[in-house]
């Protein structure tokens, strides 16, 4: 009688594990639930960035003959960049390689191997490659501004696609795919070299290559909506928690304290760049307060994972201040036509930031501690100018490189009929407003 009441307890066990196998082989795979729904936001909130973020931002502060065109340009790039990360930058990013100190293999082009049940660490892969794919398209949408109102929509899609092979993936793989600038220990948690750098050396290069707009400096350019480029900007700020605390791919502390220090160096750069123009121009603005505000976010991008509260202050106010004097007076002082300061603000932003990431990072002054085999201040700040200077040297060379061979393919500029016109009419056949 005793051993039937044991066999039938036995049974009884065995029948509740065959229920929970389902659940065991899923948490064996580490899927986190709350993980995923807090990567499927942050992905939403960076493409939102792009569009219409970044693009109303843009949009409004060129002259109104030209608004459509970067709308166009910043949807296009949205959609050329997704098709090209599928295919096979995706992989080349973040799957291993014969090369693998320099760039990723093409294991995972066309997404080969990228199924349903396919982790990335507590996330399906499908949703860690989606978000990757945000960052690939803000990447290079953020040049189109050092160029804006001049280049040929042909060339732009060119320059973009061969940017995104030779610059973005393989720079991206450096810092986040295994590649040597991670092995050296740089702290770039959510793309201050990847990103920012990135894109504001590869725009200061368009722009000089392209040459300045007819009648720069001397004929007034104003922006045609500001309201456009303040609402543009409030998305991005928005946006930009995914872009930040998302880049911890999980539902963390780390995520809340980046979110945390992303809010305040927003709003301290935002400040300092107010009280700046204010002092020395005599009126705070709606554009120089926007402005600020984005480098801010641009500077603490990189920062966002290792630093504490007051380090996000410290970063805020360095970025504001070093900002404001490179869109304002290095470009002046140089005569570079850089038509929305995105050399001033992500390029300049971004090395601010890389470089306080090495010095806020020590737990001593709240932040969460140096990269792997860097155990003093001293050498992580050197880790992070070794990050920095790489990225500016290579993107600077390559962005060099395409533009010079697709200036002498199919050119790299509109005629000046076409310029005067305004590229809305000249390359769309549309207006943005009926007058």
């Amino acid at each position: 009688m005793k051993l039937i009441k044991h066999k039938k307890g036995l049974a009884s066990v065995m029948s509740v594990l065959i229920m929970l196998l389902p659940q065991l082989a899923w948490a064996e795979d580490s899927l986190n639930s709350g993980d995923t729904a807090w990567m499927l936001t942050a992905t939403a909130l960076v493409l939102f960035m792009t569009i219409p973020g970044l693009s109303l931002f843009y949009a409004g502060m060129v002259r109104s003959k030209n608004v459509l065109s970067v709308l166009m340009q910043c949807f296009a790039i949205t959609a050329l960049m997704t098709i090209l990360w599928v295919v096979y930058a995706y992989s080349m990013a973040f799957e291993a390689g014969p090369a693998n100190w320099f760039v990723g293999g093409l294991g995972k082009a066309f997404l080969a191997g990228v199924s349903v049940d396919s982790l990335s660490g507590t996330i399906p892969e499908t949703v860690f490659m989606t978000f990757q794919m945000t960052f690939a398209i803000i990447t290079p949408a953020l040049i189109v501004g050092a160029f804006a109102e001049r280049m040929k929509f042909s060339a732009l899609l060119w320059f973009m696609g061969l940017w995104l092979t030779f610059v973005y993936a393989p720079v991206c793989h450096w810092v986040w795919g295994g590649g040597w600038l991670g092995d050296w220990g740089v702290l770039d948690f959510a793309g201050g070299t990847v990103v920012h750098i990135n894109a504001g050396i590869a725009g200061l290069v368009a722009a000089i290559m392209l040459g300045k707009r007819a009648g720069f400096p001397g004929t007034a350019m104003p922006p045609h909506n500001l309201s456009l480029t303040v609402i543009g900007a409030s998305m991005l700020w928005v946006g930009w928690f995914g872009f930040n605390a998302g880049s911890e791919l999980a539902a963390d502390g780390v995520a809340g304290m980046a979110m945390a220090v992303t809010q305040i160096a927003t709003a301290s750069a935002a400040l300092t760049w107010m009280f700046a123009e204010w002092i020395l121009h005599g009126k705070p603005s709606a554009l120089g307060i926007a402005t600020g505000a984005v480098a801010g976010l641009v500077a603490i991008t990189p920062a966002s994972g290792a630093v504490g509260p007051m380090g996000a202050i410290a970063i805020g106010l360095a970025s504001g201040v070093g900002c404001f004097l490179a869109a304002t007076k290095l470009k002046g002082a140089m005569g570079y036509d850089d038509s929305l300061d995105v050399f001033g603000v992500h390029a300049v932003g971004g090395i601010i930031g890389a470089m306080l990431t090495g010095i806020f990072a020590a737990v001593s002054l709240g932040g969460a501690g140096f990269g792997d085999g860097n155990e003093t201040m001293l050498s992580q700040v050197i880790a992070q100018f070794v990050g920095v200077s790489a990225t500016v040297i290579y993107t600077g060379i390559m962005s060099i490189v395409i533009l010079f061979v697709i200036k002498k393919v199919i050119g790299l500029r509109v005629s000046a009929e076409e310029e005067s016109e305004g590229l809305d009419l000249a390359l769309h056949d549309e207006r943005g407003y009926i007058l």
